[in-house]
């Protein structure tokens, strides 16, 4: 049975990432007082619950040389978003596509997917390429360029106080 302490200590140690080891589960087991296996039942039962609702990887793209961002926005008919957004998220270049609300009057778009690039030209010659590729020379676009780089991080799960 997984102690107190060890599930705390391996909530501390989650905020800092995976290890980059092949078993980073028994990394995290070693650091905690856990064994491996109850390392990936307390994230399972964690999941499970809600309190980690993302299990995944950031990456810092601009280290990576990745400095023409653009996320493009779309007003695609609510009928349509679910279908499109499938497709798009299935597109090489697309590295994220996602749904969110419309904010009327203002903002009316509604389907969201990012084009990670090193160069802003290539960007908009792959999105010039997806459009017609995929018919969408009918739907409202916009496309954002980032101009700034955000804390990137995980979650946090255990109290800092």
């Amino acid at each position: 049975m997984s102690s107190a302490w060890g599930l705390l200590r391996l909530r501390q140690q989650l905020e800092k990432g995976l290890p980059l080891v092949p078993r980073p589960y028994q990394a995290l087991g070693e650091r905690t007082g856990l064994s491996e296996q109850e390392v990936m039942n307390a994230i399972t039962q964690w999941q499970n619950d809600g309190l980690i609702k993302r299990f995944g990887l950031v990456v810092k793209h601009r280290t990576l040389g990745y400095t023409a961002n653009a996320m493009v926005v779309w007003d695609v008919p609510d009928e349509q978003v679910k279908a499109l957004g499938q497709t798009l998220a299935g597109v090489p270049f697309i590295t994220l596509c996602y749904q969110r609300p419309r904010q009327l009057p203002d903002w009316p778009y509604n389907l969201f997917c990012m084009i990670h690039g090193t160069d802003r030209t290539r960007v908009l010659a792959q999105l010039d390429s997806l459009i017609a590729d995929q018919n969408l020379q009918h739907i409202q676009h916009a496309v954002l360029f980032s101009n700034k780089t955000y804390r990137q991080r995980g979650g946090c799960y255990a109290s800092h106080d």
